[in-house]
């Protein structure tokens, strides 16, 4: 069985692992390929190629082409996951497995967080998850009241763009700018100070919607999931820890909320939760509807979520009874260096 992973991020190469190294010790022929022929995780692919660097409706077009040339079973991707949704007919058509969220309605308004916010606010009975206060904003003047009301509610003020991945565009406002000594001694800093916040998004008229909201200063968690339309079969709450370490726990109000959101949302195959507390409460950040960049250390816990996601969606019968994870796990990561092999990449434009 083929299996293809368009471009991806790096620790992609982690669940390229575990469905090669599968309990059930099927065998896969792993795909992979990326703009970059230096892209680490095609390292760790049977057979590699280099991609157009092209988006849009011609990326779909390459997908497509890219599965009937090389008789892919099952699709993995991220690049335009989104698009991707809206086209699963005609991937379905050339017997093709798609890992992706088959709601692309909903995909669109997860990657969008003010609309994911305003969606869960206006759910019957109140929202599942707490919200953040919150003002959206695309000017330097709205920015400007939008950080006066939330300061005068007594919260330190953060802001990040309403579509992007991670940290990206991440900054918690301050009010005194860099001393010496943090010039000299420190590194940088994703803190900003306001003044300067707003001399640099004053440099236009209009900016890409902010989301201008509280910080929240508690511990953060990321609750990795994977789920039929009708079951939730693992829920992996991981807390982000001091650095880069990360503990798997049992984290019954956590596992609750998951559970509450998929009964609601009924998104099948993998999806992520993204929570972070402030004064008792956890909040949401965001909810992603794919693999998260760190869901290899929720394997940890002894549950292939990759693989529990592949049978799921070859409608293979999974004993639930058998899907006990092991919680208490502290764990982290440290750099390693790879030779990259010269040829495994092939040229293929489409």
């Amino acid at each position: 069985m083929k299996i293809w992973f368009n471009r991806w991020f790096t620790t992609v190469l982690h669940y390229i692992e575990m469905i090669r190294n599968n309990e059930e010790q099927r065998k896969f022929i792993i795909y992979g390929s990326h703009p970059n022929r230096d892209a680490l995780y095609l390292q760790y692919c049977d057979v590699a190629f280099q991609e157009p660097d092209i988006t849009g409706d011609k990326y779909i077009e390459f997908c497509l082409d890219f599965c009937k040339t090389h008789a892919i079973d099952i699709f993995i991707p991220r690049m335009e996951n989104m698009r991707i949704s809206r086209r699963l007919a005609d991937f379905e058509a050339i017997g093709v497995k798609v890992l992706v969220c088959p709601d692309a309605e909903l995909m669109e308004m997860m990657d969008n967080k003010a609309v994911t916010y305003q969606e869960l606010l206006k759910k019957d009975g109140g929202p599942i998850f707490s919200i953040p206060d919150y003002e959206v904003v695309n000017n330097v003047g709205d920015f400007k009241k939008a950080y006066t009301a939330l300061s005068k509610k007594g919260h330190k003020v953060c802001f990040k763009p309403v579509i992007g991945e991670g940290a990206n565009g991440f900054r918690v406002i301050k009010d005194e700018i860099d001393s010496i000594e943090q010039l000299f001694h420190h590194g940088t800093s994703f803190r900003i100070p306001f003044n300067y916040a707003c001399e640099i998004l004053g440099q236009q008229e209009t900016f890409p919607d902010l989301m201008v909201m509280e910080y929240l200063n508690g511990r953060e968690y990321s609750i990795d999931c994977v789920a039929s339309r009708d079951k939730l079969y693992a829920v992996i709450p991981r807390m982000k820890g001091d650095g880069r370490v990360r503990e798997l726990v049992d984290h019954r109000e956590l596992i609750k909320l998951a559970h509450q959101f998929h009964r609601e949302y009924k998104i099948p195959y993998i999806f992520n939760i993204q929570v972070k507390y402030n004064n008792g409460i956890p909040k949401l950040l965001e909810i992603n509807p794919r693999m998260s960049g760190g869901m290899h250390i929720s394997c940890l816990t002894g549950i292939n979520l990759p693989y529990l996601a592949l049978k799921i969606l070859l409608g293979e019968r999974v004993d639930a009874k058998q899907l006990k994870p092991k919680f208490g796990i502290r764990a982290s990561h440290i750099e390693k260096e790879m030779i990259l092999v010269s040829g495994t990449v092939k040229r293929h434009f489409y």
